[in-house]
């Protein structure tokens, strides 16, 4: 039975991956009066009167609302949003499983930025985090900018969780090949969410790299570029100091790194060879990576990533999103800044005490995973000061 099929079976078996259980047994009359009425209504008057109790007496200190429009969901793309709520289910399990939060999915009928912008707004007091899923962009990028102002952590996961995994996993990888973050040509092609979340997070850093060249579907990206979204032409101005152009091709001689986001078979092993020696490999594209490792490692790749569960060295967001939502809830964050981003990728990187050619990113599965990451973020938070007083 093949895993499409399997995976179907198990969706029509369990009618849904979540529930809601209740944390109280009403079993008595009393019990009744101080779940319920009349005794509810106190926590409501003092709630009323000071709004900041609602982590204290309500489910919100540890919910996470996990939202989407189905814009731009996995590798299906604009599917609609009640095709994506399969999807939006399983990363509620996902936080359950490996960070004990309660995350529910949230599949908005409208693909109109304002409205969505308004909709997510109006139903936040519930919840203590926002994780948007599978927004297309450039739309992603205006819809977390304006969702700032909530007061609570808000993370377009597609950008930042991707942008923390494959850092971590790219200081790790550097190690292998004895090279300087400082010292190499990085080029990252498919500048949407992922792409753009990288680059943002690797230009934080206090030593970035040596040469950061940005390649979309047309061609390499240079300040001044006539035909650019507006978020290329901001990030233009802080890579590709040589304006390079061309293509990806071009771009890739004499390149270290490669971090594909983009889509399948882009890349051939002769683009690999093309490259500087111990080149490294990030072909993340999903379902089908942009060069499988077996033709990047006849290209002369000496390290090799994919984002498939299937193969070796999987960069996967689970490693990021529970551990970053659980450390900012701990911390009561009012956002999710840069230095806890950061603080995710440290702790990341350090589960690897040696890393090797086979072995640079930590287990997905690996739940301890999640408790390391959340422990410095929330550090992070409350050290920057994104935190409530």
């Amino acid at each position: 039975m093949t895993l499409e099929k399997e995976s179907i079976e198990l969706h029509e078996k369990l009618k849904g991956k979540l529930e809601v259980n209740s944390r109280v047994k009403v079993d008595s009359q009393k019990m009744l009066s101080l779940a319920y009425t009349p005794g509810v209504a106190e926590p409501c008057k003092v709630i009323q009167s000071s709004p900041e109790k609602l982590f204290d007496y309500t489910i919100k200190w540890n919910t996470v609302a996990v939202i989407t429009d189905g814009s731009a969901v996995l590798g299906l793309g604009n599917i609609g949003a009640e095709a994506s709520l399969p999807v939006m289910e399983g990363k509620c399990l996902l936080f359950k499983e490996f960070a004990g939060l309660n995350a529910f999915p949230i599949a908005i009928k409208s693909q109109e930025t304002k409205e969505i912008i308004s909709t997510i707004k109006n139903i936040s007091p519930i919840f203590g985090g926002i994780n948007l899923e599978d927004i297309s962009s450039p739309r992603c990028f205006e819809i977390e900018e304006a969702l700032f102002d909530l007061n609570i952590p808000v993370m377009h996961d597609d950008q930042h969780g991707a942008a923390i995994v494959t850092l971590a996993a790219l200081e790790n990888a550097l190690k292998v090949v004895k090279k300087e973050l400082s010292e190499v040509r990085i080029v990252i092609n498919g500048i949407g969410a992922a792409g753009t979340g990288i680059t943002k997070l690797l230009l934080s850093k206090e030593l970035t790299p040596r040469e950061l060249i940005l390649v979309d579907r047309e061609g390499v990206l240079f300040e001044g570029k006539p035909g650019m979204l507006k978020h290329h032409e901001e990030l233009t101005k802080l890579t590709n100091k040589k304006k390079v152009k061309g293509t990806l091709k071009d771009a890739l001689i004499d390149a270290d790194v490669f971090i594909g986001v983009s889509v399948a078979g882009i890349v051939s092993k002769e683009m690999v060879s093309s490259m500087n020696k111990k080149a490294i490999i990030f072909a993340l594209a999903n379902p089908i990576p942009e060069i499988s490792p077996e033709e990047a490692f006849k290209g002369g790749a000496s390290i090799v990533a994919t984002g498939r569960s299937d193969l070796p060295n999987q960069v996967n967001n689970l490693l990021a999103f529970p551990g970053v939502f659980k450390g900012a809830l701990e911390a009561r964050a009012t956002s999710i800044n840069q230095e806890m981003k950061l603080a995710a990728v440290k702790a990341l990187s350090s589960c690897i005490k040696t890393p090797s050619k086979n072995n640079f990113i930590p287990n997905a599965l690996d739940k301890k995973i999640a408790l390391k990451v959340a422990e410095e973020v929330k550090n992070a938070a409350i050290n920057s000061g994104a935190v409530r007083k």
